[in-house]
C-alpha cells in the first residue's frame, strides 16, 4: 500500500513551548538568546532576562555561567503583566572590559530541581568593538542578488553610504526594521550585492558608516563582488557543535554542499585541524556525494571545550571552505531533556500539541552512552537499550535511541490535557518537560525536498517535478494518491500502542475527513475539497497513517499545490505536490 518500511522510516526523524498550567512550578523565560550586544573595547555592559512561573507553587532558581565574564544574579520581583503574575529578572553583568575585539558567547543555565521545564539555557553573545564587519565578500552568478545582514549601534545620526569603483550601482545598504525592541541598542541592515547585467569578473566597492553611537563602528567596509560562471558552494552549516558526555560514544554530523552558482559542484575531500584536545576530530567525503561526514570522538578527553576546523575542498569559485567545529565534553550524568525538546516527528514545530498514538521525537543529551540503535522488530519495546521514555509516568514504545534524540510513540491511552515527558537511562532519571496531549492532531509528513509531502502516485513515483535521482513525476487530475501522516487519532478497530497496524480489518480513523487542494483563503475561490477514499493506519507499521484520495478535476494545477487533511480535530499542516 505504498512505500517500503526502509524508505518511510528514513523520513521519520524543536521545539515545543507549551504555555500550560502544571501542578508543580514550571519555568518560563522571556527569551533564551541575548545579543549580539555591541560593546566598546575596554568597556562593560549589561542586560537582563525575565523569569516567570507557569505552574503552581514557587520557583527556587539557581544560576550558573559557562564563562567568567558573565555574572548572573536574581533581581527583585516585579509585575510583568502575565495574567497577574510577577516576574523575577536575571540580571546579566557582562564584564567584557578584558576581552579583545571580536565576538564572544557564553551560556547561563537556569535551574530548579523541583520545576517542570527546567533547566533552561540563555545564550549571551557580545560583539566587542561593534557589529560592523571588517569586510564583505560576495560570489554570485550573473543576474542574481545576495545579502549580508549587519547591525549598527542605535543613534539618531546614523548614516550609511555605498559606493562602487565602476559606479555601476551593484552595491546598496538598506534597513530591515527598527532594531531590538527590548534593549533599543541595534538597528538591523542588509548589505545588498546585485549582479544583474554584470559580466564575469571582480568588482570592488565600499560601505561607509558614520554617526554610530559606538565609535569603532564608524569606518569604511571594503566590499568585493565576484561574478562567476563557476559553481558557488554553500554548506549546510557554517559551524558544527558537538556536545558529548565524557566516556560516551563518538558522534557524527554531516556537512552537505549545494550549488548556488553555475555548472556542477564537486566536493573532492576534506581536511581537519584541531587547536586543542589532540586527534578527536575526523572528516571524510561520502563516496559519490557532496557530503562530508564529520566525527567527534571524546575518548580520553576531560570535560571542557575543544576547537577544530574542517576544510572542505571543491571546484567552487570561492575555493576551500573552512567550517569551525567545537566539541563540548560534559561530565557524565543523568539524561537531560532540552526545554521544548518534545515535538511531533512531522513538522517539529514550536508549540505544537501531541496526539494520542503520535510519533514523537525528544531531544536532549546523555540519553545513551552507546551508539545509536533502531528497533528491528515489532511490537516496539518500552525498555530499549536500557532506556525508557515515560509519558505521564507511563512507559512508551520506542523506535530509536541515540545520545541526543529518541523517537517514540505517545501511547494511545495517554490522558489528554497537560502532561509531562521524562527519560530514564539505567535507572537514572531526567528532568521533566511539559507536553500537551490531544485526541488527534493530524500532520502530513514531508519528503525533505522543500515543502513537498511524502505522497506517491499510482505508479509509486513521487508527485513532484522530475528530480534527478528520484522516481518522480507530476500527478494528474483524476489520479489516486496516497499521502502519509501521523497523529490522526483513534481508529476502529483500535490498536495496541507499539503494535503493528492490522491489514484485516483495516484500522480506519474515527471521524469525518476532507482533503483540501489549494491555499486556504477566507474570501474563497482558491481551494477545492474532496472526500478521501481511506484515512487510517498503514498495515504493518506503528503509528503511521495514510490518506488515499483522488485528485478532483477542478484541483489547482502547478508545481506547488498545497494539500491538507481536515477532520473533526482540526486541519493538518499543508504539504506541496505537483499537479498537471
Amino acid at each position: 500500500m505504498g512505500l517500503t518500511p526502509r524508505t518511510l522510516f528514513r523520513y521519520l526523524g524543536f521545539i515545543s513551548a507549551c504555555q500550560i498550567a502544571i501542578a508543580a512550578p514550571a519555568l518560563r523565560l522571556s527569551q533564551t538568546a541575548v545579543g549580539p550586544l555591541p560593546v566598546a573595547t575596554g568597556a562593560n555592559t549589561s542586560s537582563f532576562v525575565d523569569t516567570s512561573n507557569a505552574g503552581d507553587g514557587q520557583l527556587n532558581l539557581q544560576l550558573s555561567s559557562s564563562v567568567p565574564w558573565i555574572v548572573p544574579t536574581l533581581g527583585p520581583a516585579h509585575d510583568c503583566g502575565l495574567r497577574g503574575n510577577s516576574c523575577v529578572p536575571i540580571n546579566l553583568d557582562l564584564r567584557t572590559s578584558t576581552l579583545q575585539p571580536g565576538t564572544f558567547t557564553g551560556i547561563v543555565t537556569v535551574s530548579d530541581p523541583n520545576a517542570v521545564d527546567a533547566p533552561q539555557s540563555i545564550t549571551v553573545t557580545v560583539s566587542v568593538g561593534g557589529n560592523v564587519p571588517e569586510r564583505a565578500d560576495f560570489f554570485l552568478p550573473a543576474n542574481s542578488t545576495a545579502t549580508q545582514s549587519v547591525s549598527f549601534t542605535s543613534a539618531s545620526s546614523l548614516q550609511t553610504t555605498a559606493t562602487t569603483s565602476n559606479n555601476s550601482g551593484w552595491l546598496a545598504v538598506s534597513s530591515e526594521g527598527a532594531g531590538s525592541f527590548q534593549f533599543g541598542r541595534t538597528i538591523p541592515y542588509r548589505i545588498v550585492a546585485n549582479a544583474t547585467g554584470l559580466n564575469a569578473g571582480t568588482y570592488n566597492g565600499q560601505v561607509v558608516v558614520v554617526g554610530s553611537a559606538l565609535p569603532t563602528e564608524n569606518k569604511t567596509v571594503p566590499v568585493t563582488l565576484q561574478v562567476t560562471a563557476q559553481p558557488i558552494a554553500q554548506m549546510s552549516a557554517d559551524r558544527l557543535t558537538f556536545r558529548i558526555a565524557q566516556g560516551s560514544a563518538k558522534q557524527v554530523q554531516n556537512l552537505a554542499g549545494s550549488n548556488r552558482g553555475r555548472g556542477t559542484l564537486a566536493v573532492s575531500g576534506a581536511t581537519i585541524a584541531t587547536t586543542s584536545g589532540g586527534s578527536w576530530l575526523s572528516a571524510d567525503r561520502v563516496a559519490n556525494t557532496n557530503v562530508v561526514s564529520v566525527t567527534a570522538n571524546p575518548s580520553g578527553l576531560s570535560p571542557g571545550t575543544y576547537d577544530g576546523t574542517v576544510t572542505v575542498a571543491s571546484n567552487a569559485a570561492q575555493g576551500n571552505i573552512a567550517i569551525p567545529v567545537q566539541l563540548v565534553v560534559v561530565a557524565a550524568g543523568a539524561p537531560l531533556v532540552s526545554y521544548g525538546g518534545v515535538v511531533n516527528n512531522a513538522t517539529f514545530e514550536s508549540g505544537d500539541v501531541l496526539s494520542q498514538g503520535d510519533i514523537v521525537a525528544v531531544f536532549g543529551e546523555q540519553f545513551t552512552t552507546g551508539d545509536p540503535q533502531q528497533a528491528s522488530s515489532l511490537p516496539l519495546a518500552t525498555d530499549f537499550a536500557g532506556v525508557r521514555v515515560l509519558v505521564n509516568d507511563v512507559a512508551a514504545p520506542i523506535y530509536y535511541v541515540s545520545a541526543n534524540q529518541i523517537n517514540f510513540q505517545i501511547p494511545y491511552n495517554a490522558a489528554t490535557g497537560n502532561g509531562t515527558v521524562r527519560i530514564e537511562r539505567s535507572g537514572q532519571t531526567s528532568n521533566r518537560i511539559s507536553a500537551q496531549i490531544v485526541r488527534g492532531a493530524p500532520r502530513l509528513l514531508r519528503l525533505g525536498i522543500g515543502d513537498y509531502g511524502i505522497a506517491v502516485n499510482q505508479d509509486q513515483s513521487f508527485p513532484l517535478p522530475a528530480t534527478p535521482g528520484l522516481n518522480s513525476r507530476r500527478a494528474k487530475v483524476g489520479e489516486t494518491l496516497v499521502f502519509y501522516a501521523i497523529g490522526v487519532g483513534p481508529t476502529d478497530p483500535g490498536v495496541q500502542s507499539g503494535a503493528a497496524s492490522p491489514s484485516n480489518p483495516l484500522g480506519r480513523a474515527v471521524g469525518n475527513f476532507r482533503v483540501s487542494f489549494g491555499t486556504s483563503n477566507p474570501f474563497g475561490g482558491d481551494s477545492v475539497e474532496t472526500l478521501p477514499l481511506y484515512v487510517g493506519l498503514t498495515p504493518g507499521f506503528v503509528g503511521l497513517y495514510q490518506v488515499n484520495v483522488t485528485i478532483p478535476q477542478n484541483s489547482p494545477r502547478g508545481d506547488g499545490v498545497p494539500v491538507a487533511l481536515i477532520g473533526g480535530d482540526g486541519a493538518s499542516n499543508r504539504v506541496m505536490i505537483a499537479v498537471e
